[in-house]
């Protein structure tokens, strides 16, 4: 990577080469946009972008490589070596998942970085007089409409909270992930709950156990009658709808489904970095 800094004429310039297939001309391209550290949203801010769909594509996969390489620096220094998953908790969990929104975003789009994006979430639900987690779920998930991506449920943008929250959409532990760290922020307790396939919230309204279904526009469901005999949940679904996950599983429950979308994607360096990523936490 050059160590160089890049003016904005030599991005400018750089920019109008991404159709040129010359190889030199390219290795060149992609040798300098590498010293941006894959993110050149900031630049687009001020220079809204002159992309046709095919630039847009091909500067994306150029700026990629230069993330995988931020991203694992970035986590090595975080981790500092390998760490137990029950050790973790959300002061350690918010910066990496905050590592992994920036890895995720295609670094040619201007928006807030996730904390910032949670933070406005928090500010504006307080303003909207949101007191208690039951007004917070309702404020999300009917006022705000946050709801499922049921169409690109398989997405690897859904880990990244932040377009999460621009979009309004997500997987369930992505919208479970902003239910929670938004109650943090307010002072509320929302926990979550690693129901097998569908990742699920809890919260104790007067003392009530109630299950919140983020994904499916945060219904609510007594935890008491769920666990009824006559229900139809198997004995793993009812031991797990007792337990509250821990923030480190939930970090790996993220990583998990990551992997799985590039896998899926066939996005073989990507996957394997968040594999790399996976093997820095230990289980036990």
């Amino acid at each position: 990577m050059s160590s160089s800094p890049l003016s904005a004429t030599e991005i400018d310039a750089l920019l109008r080469l991404l159709d040129d297939d010359t190889p030199a001309v390219r290795e060149r391209v992609t040798e300098r946009l590498a010293g941006t550290g894959g993110d050149l949203s900031a630049w687009f801010a001020k220079h809204p972008p002159r992309l046709s769909p095919t630039e847009t594509e091909l500067l994306t996969d150029i700026l990629r490589p230069a993330k995988r390489e931020t991203l694992a620096h970035l986590w090595e220094v975080a981790i500092t070596g390998r760490a137990k998953v029950g050790d973790l908790d959300w002061p350690e969990i918010e910066p990496l998942l905050a590592l992994l929104s920036e890895y995720l975003h295609d670094g040619i789009t201007p928006r807030a970085p996730m904390g910032a994006a949670l933070l406005q979430l928090a500010t504006h639900a307080r303003e909207a007089g949101v007191t208690d987690e039951m007004e917070l779920r309702k404020y999300l998930f009917v006022t705000l409409a946050f709801k499922g991506n049921q169409e690109g449920y398989h997405d690897p943008r859904n880990c990244d909270l932040a377009w999460s929250i621009a979009g309004r959409r997500s997987n369930p532990i992505g919208l479970c992930l902003i239910y929670l760290l938004v109650a943090r922020q307010l002072d509320l307790k929302v926990e979550g709950v690693a129901f097998p396939g569908h990742f699920l919230c809890r919260i104790h309204p007067e003392g009530v156990p109630i299950i919140i279904d983020c994904f499916n526009d945060g219904q609510i469901h007594f935890q008491d009658v769920l666990l009824e005999p006559e229900s139809d949940l198997s004995r793993q679904q009812r031991s797990l709808l007792h337990k509250t996950a821990a923030p480190g599983t939930m970090l790996v429950r993220v990583l998990n489904n990551l992997a799985a979308a590039f896998q899926a994607a066939e996005r073989k360096p990507d996957f394997q970095l968040i594999q790399q990523l996976r093997a820095t936490l230990q289980d036990s």
